[in-house]
């Protein structure tokens, strides 16, 4: 079922949009209606992302961790800076 629906915009973007739309065949419409769309896809594409990159990613590298990781990562820092 279509709606009407009115905006208020500025006259001169009004026009070159609907010059665009001529241009793309399409109706100055169903430009707004696919902008929605899209936003609205969008929208539910980042609710539906299950992970991050960095869930992603975790668990990547296979290995043993050492028990001294903490002590090991600030001697290999204070060599890195030159404090040690």
């Amino acid at each position: 079922m279509q709606t009407k629906l009115t905006l208020k915009l500025d006259k001169d973007v009004i026009a070159d949009a609907k010059d665009y739309a001529a241009r793309n065949g399409r109706s100055l419409s169903q430009m707004v209606e696919g902008f929605f769309k899209s936003l609205v896809e969008k929208r539910k594409a980042k609710k539906s992302k299950p992970r991050s990159i960095v869930a992603e990613l975790s668990g990547i590298l296979k290995g043993p961790i050492p028990e001294n990781w903490k002590e090991e990562r600030t001697e290999y820092l204070m060599r890195k800076y030159g404090l040690k």
